[in-house]
C-alpha cells in the first residue's frame, strides 16, 4: 500500500498518465494519485472549513478524499479546465453538501443557476465560472514561478542575485522611479544594451552625462545591482515581473 512519503505530488504530465491509468480502472495509479493529492484536499478543505484539517481526526478529510475519488471518475480531459481545479471544485461542492446535510453551515443556494452537466447531476453556472478562475489563478502563479526562475538564472552572469535586490531596493518612491527610469534609457539605447549584456555592467560615463536623469555617478554605483536587474527585466521581456515596476 502506497503512503504519503512514498510519493511525491505528481507533476501536470504525470498526472494526466495516472489519471487516464485510473480511469481505466488502475487501483493503484488512483491509489497513487488520491496519496500525491493530499495536500489539495487538506487545503481546499482548510479553506471550506476556516480551520486547520488533520487526517484522522477531521471527517471532512474523508469527505475531501471522496469527492477527489469522485473527480477522478468524472474528469474529462476535454472540459478546459485543469484536473486539480476540477478536483478543488468537485471537493469544494460535496463539502459544502455535508455541512448542509449536517446542519453546521448556512449556504445560499444556487438552484436558479444550476446547468444539468449530462451525467445526471447538476453544476451550478457560478461553481463552473470559479473553477475557470481557479484554473486561470493557477497558470497565472505558474508562469510568476517559472519568470522568477528564468530571472535567478539570468542575474548570475551579473552577479546579482534576489536578495540584493531586496537590500539595495531604493526605500523611497521617487529614487526608485528614478532608478527605473535609468534602466527604461538604457533598454532604449541598442549601445548601452550591447555594453551591458558584454561587459555585465553599467555604461556610468554615458549615464551620468544625461543630465534629465538627474542621477550622480555616486548614486548610480550604489543601485548598480537594482537597476541591473530591472534592466534585465524589461531586456529579457520578463511580462509578469514588469507589471510591478513603476510606469512613470
Amino acid at each position: 500500500m502506497l503512503r504519503p512519503r512514498d510519493v511525491g505530488a505528481p507533476a501536470g504530465e504525470d498526472v494526466a498518465v495516472l489519471l487516464q491509468a485510473a480511469q481505466a480502472g488502475g487501483d493503484q495509479a488512483r491509489e497513487h494519485l488520491i496519496v500525491s493529492l493530499m495536500p489539495l484536499v487538506l487545503r481546499v478543505g482548510a479553506r471550506v472549513c476556516g480551520r486547520y484539517l488533520q487526517k484522522g481526526r477531521d471527517d471532512e478529510v474523508s469527505v475531501g478524499l471522496m469527492a477527489l475519488n469522485e473527480a477522478i471518475d468524472r474528469y474529462r480531459a476535454d472540459s478546459g479546465v485543469s484536473f486539480p481545479a476540477f478536483a478543488e471544485l468537485v471537493i469544494r461542492r460535496r463539502l459544502i453538501d455535508y455541512f448542509r446535510r449536517e446542519g453546521n453551515r448556512r449556504e445560499t443556494p444556487f438552484t436558479e443557476f444550476e446547468q444539468e452537466d449530462g451525467e445526471g447531476g447538476t453544476w451550478s453556472a457560478v461553481e463552473l465560472q470559479r473553477a475557470l478562475e481557479i484554473e486561470r489563478e493557477r497558470r497565472a502563479e505558474e508562469d510568476r514561478r517559472a519568470e522568477i526562475a528564468e530571472f535567478r538564472r539570468l542575474l548570475q552572469p551579473y552577479g546579482v542575485s534576489i536578495a540584493d535586490l531586496v537590500r539595495q531596493c531604493p526605500r523611497h518612491a521617487d529614487a526608485r522611479e528614478r532608478a527605473v527610469a535609468v534602466a527604461r534609457r538604457i533598454t532604449g539605447n541598442p549601445a548601452w544594451v550591447a555594453y551591458l549584456r558584454t561587459h555585465h555592467a553599467l555604461p556610468l560615463k554615458e549615464l551620468e552625462s544625461q543630465p534629465d536623469l538627474g542621477v550622480s555617478r555616486k548614486t548610480l554605483e550604489r543601485q548598480r545591482k537594482f537597476i541591473i536587474a530591472v534592466a534585465v527585466i524589461l531586456m529579457e521581456g520578463l511580462h509578469a515581473l514588469q507589471a510591478y515596476l513603476p510606469t512613470a
